[in-house]
C-alpha cells in the first residue's frame, strides 16, 4: 500500500508559490492535487494542473508530460505517479531552480475553468455508511434497519457516469414516478424530497485484466486518489422505485465532483487503522490484510454547508449543517471496495470512479443527507436566517468540503464541491 512518508510530505516545506504557504491552505506543497483546466472564457483544450497555493500549474507548459490526457496520466505504475510527486515537489519548493521557468506555467485559479478530472468511463456507488445505513434503514425497517449481508459484504450498485459534472453544476429537479404510501397508484412530477449525499469518490488509477482480481495487499496500487462527491438523491422517486433491483431515476439526474484528486500518496500522513467495532464479524480473508487493518482507514473531516437563494440574495455565507470524519463514518475502506469489485473477474479501467456511499457519523449533527438529518421529513431544521428546510428547495446551493489535519503534519485539502437546483 501506498502509505509510506517520504520527503514530499516533510511539514517544514515551503513552496516559492507563495499562497501556497497560507495557514490553512487546501493546496500547500504537501498535497500537489490533479485536475483538468483551461483558461476561462477560451475553446482551448483541457490540459492537466496541479492545485498549489490559489494557482493551477500546468504540467505540460512545464514539460513534465507528454500529454493532456488524464487517465493515461492514472494510469501509470506508483513508482511513476511517486516520481512525478517528486519532481513536482522539488521544482515547487523554496530555493528551487526552476522557479523562473516554471512560473511561467501558472494561471490563478479564479481565471481557470475546471472540468471534471478526468473520463470517468464506469461509476460503481457503494454503501459503505455504517450509521448512515442503520439511520436509513430504522426509517423504513424498525425492525431490521441493517440487512443481513451488509457486515459481510461491500453492498454498491452500478451508477451513471454520463450525468456526473463538476463543482458549480446547476441541474433541473429531476422528475419521476412516487406513490404516497394512501395512494392507490403512482402520480408523475417533480420531485419533493430531493436531497444530499456526503460521499468520497475513489479513482482507479491502472486496471486490472477480466478475469483478473486485485488482490487486497495490492488493491491501493491501482488507486489513484480520492475526490468530493454529491451523490444527489430524490428520495420520493428512490422509494417507489427501489425494490426489487435498488436506485435508478433517484440518482442518475446528477452527480457532482471537486475539481481536484488528492493522490493516495498525498494521504499518507493521515491514514488511521481500520478497526472493526467489537462484537462484529472479521472481513473475510480475501478482504483482509496486515496493511489493511494497520493503516487501510483515512482519516478526513467533512462538512456540508447550505446557501439558500434568499442568504444568496442578502449576501449571507453559507451556514454549516454538519461536520464529520470518515474514520468513524466508513465500515469499508477503499482497497476493500476494490478488491471486492474485482473478485469476480470484473475489470476495473483508469478513470473509474467508486463512490463510498453517504459517510455519517454516529450523532445527529455528523449526518451526511437531510433524510438523516430531518427524521425522514418529519423535523425540519433552522437555518441561521430563519428558514426551514426538511428537503432542498429550488435555489438552495448544497457545499461540502473536505480536509485532513494531523499533529506533525500540514493540513491539506480536498477542495470545494457546489451544486445547485433550479426549478
Amino acid at each position: 500500500m501506498t502509505t509510506a512518508l517520504n520527503a514530499t510530505h516533510d511539514p517544514k516545506l515551503r513552496s516559492w508559490v507563495a499562497s501556497a504557504n497560507e495557514p490553512g491552505c487546501d493546496f500547500p506543497i504537501q498535497n500537489l492535487p490533479f485536475g483538468r483546466f483551461r483558461a476561462a472564457g477560451t475553446e482551448e483544450g483541457y490540459r492537466i494542473g496541479v492545485a498549489i497555493g490559489d494557482q493551477v500549474f500546468d504540467l505540460r507548459a512545464a514539460g513534465l508530460v507528454d500529454t493532456d490526457d488524464m487517465n493515461a496520466l492514472m494510469s501509470a505504475s506508483a513508482k511513476d505517479r511517486q516520481a512525478l510527486r517528486a519532481a513536482l515537489s522539488a521544482g515547487l519548493a523554496e530555493g528551487s531552480g526552476k522557479e523562473a521557468a516554471w512560473s511561467k506555467a501558472l494561471l490563478p485559479q479564479v481565471k481557470a475553468e475546471m472540468t471534471v478530472p478526468c473520463r470517468i468511463g464506469d461509476y460503481t456507488d457503494f454503501y459503505t455508511g455504517i450509521h448512515h445505513a442503520t439511520t436509513i434503514g430504522k426509517l423504513f425497517r424498525p425492525d431490521q434497519p441493517l440487512m443481513p449481508n451488509y457486515k459481510w459484504v461491500p453492498i454498491g450498485y452500478h451508477g451513471r457516469a454520463s450525468s456526473i459534472c463538476v463543482s458549480g453544476q446547476v441541474f433541473k429537479r429531476p422528475q419521476g414516478q412516487t406513490k404516497a404510501p394512501d395512494a392507490a397508484e403512482p402520480s408523475f412530477g417533480p420531485s419533493k424530497r430531493l436531497d444530499y449525499e456526503l460521499e468520497l469518490g475513489f479513482f482507479v488509477g491502472r486496471g486490472n485484466a477480466l478475469g483478473e482480481p486485485i488482490a487486497i495487499g495490492e488493491a491501493e496500487d491501482h488507486l489513484f486518489g480520492v475526490t468530493l462527491l454529491n451523490d444527489w438523491s430524490a428520495r420520493d422517486l428512490q422509494a417507489w422505485e427501489y425494490q426489487p433491483l435498488g436506485p435508478f431515476l433517484s440518482k442518475n439526474f446528477a452527480s457532482t465532483l471537486s475539481p481536484w484528486i488528492v493522490t493516495m500518496e498525498a494521504l499518507a500522513p493521515f491514514r488511521a487503522k481500520f478497526e472493526r467495532p467489537a462484537g462484529d464479524p472479521q472481513p473475510l480473508p480475501y478482504l483482509d490484510a496486515p496493511s489493511n487493518r494497520e493503516s487501510g482507514a483515512l482519516d478526513i473531516t467533512l462538512e456540508v454547508l447550505l446557501q439558500t437563494a434568499k442568504m444568496r440574495a442578502a449576501g449571507e455565507a453559507p451556514a454549516r449543517l454538519t461536520r464529520g470524519n470518515t474514520t468513524e463514518a466508513a465500515y469499508w475502506t477503499a482497497a476493500q471496495l476494490v478488491t471486492h469489485h474485482t473478485v469476480n473477474g470484473c475489470n476495473l479501467q483508469p478513470g473509474d470512479m467508486l463512490g463510498s456511499g453517504t459517510l455519517s457519523g454516529s450523532k445527529p449533527d455528523e449526518a451526511g443527507s437531510l433524510i438523516e438529518l430531518t427524521l425522514g421529513g418529519k423535523q425540519a431544521i433552522t437555518l441561521p436566517n430563519g428558514e426551514k428546510r426538511t428537503f432542498l428547495e429550488d435555489g438552495d446551493t448544497l457545499v461540502m468540503r473536505g480536509y485532513c489535519e494531523r499533529a506533525g503534519a500540514v493540513r491539506i485539502g480536498l477542495g470545494e464541491v457546489s451544486g445547485t437546483v433550479v426549478a
